[in-house]
């Protein structure tokens, strides 16, 4: 039988109950201070790890501070400082873009408009949720690969690409909710609903999750 909306809701609701017990610590990665310092931390984030990117960013916001620092670095000398985060040349440039814009539309402030972030260069959908939800407070879903397959894997969205599963999230999930619902979504997917070798028989949503097949692990 075919799930209800209704239904989908009520079961979204307690798996994020269930997560919570079992992830009481989840939060965002990666480590920041200011809105321009997640913005650029999640820039860097892209086909990349949250613990890289962290190690990167020690170093790299101590040498540039604000969105004008940025914007006029040299892009060769950014591009090393950020190199081991991979495709170092395209977030280099994306870097650049979104600090000048930063400057010339908005003051050099990060702005707290989903859509004035999306209209600043290398940022997307997920980019300026996770700003939002985890610098202002503005609730978000980012939906990153863990967000992408587990949303999956428990049945709370189907689609191929990553903006579907947004959209059909936020109509799942109780919108409070929002950003800790992808903290706890992505914990889960680092420390227990893995890619390839999923612990499902140790799994705090076991019960709740309707993969065909948890039952090989």
């Amino acid at each position: 039988m075919r799930e209800t909306a209704e239904v989908r809701k009520q079961r979204a609701k307690r798996i994020l109950a269930s997560l919570a017990r079992a992830y009481p610590d989840a939060k965002c990665a990666l480590e920041f201070e200011t809105p321009l310092e997640l913005l650029v931390a999640t820039i860097l984030s892209a086909q990349c790890t949250d613990e890289r990117v962290n190690m990167v960013t020690r170093d790299l916001f101590r040498r540039y501070r604000t969105a004008a620092d940025y914007a006029r670095a040299s892009l060769p000398a950014l591009e090393r400082d950020i190199r081991s985060t991979g495709f170092y040349r395209a977030k280099a440039k994306s870097l650049v873009g979104m600090a000048t814009a930063l400057v010339e539309r908005h003051g050099g402030e990060v702005p707290r408009d989903r859509e004035a972030l999306r209209a600043l260069p290398g940022v997307g959908l997920k980019t300026a949720n996770v700003v939002l939800g985890n610098a202002f407070g503005v609730p978000g879903i980012a939906v990153d690969t863990h967000v992408f397959r587990i949303a999956q894997r428990l049945g709370l969205a189907k689609a191929e690409q990553p903006d579907r599963i947004h959209d059909q999230l936020c109509e799942v999930l109780p919108r409070p909710r929002w950003t800790h619902a992808c903290h706890l979504i992505q914990a889960h997917g680092r420390r227990t609903c893995t890619a390839r070798k999923p612990a499902c028989p140790t799994c705090p949503v076991r019960a709740l999750c309707p993969w065909p097949e948890k039952t090989r692990f």
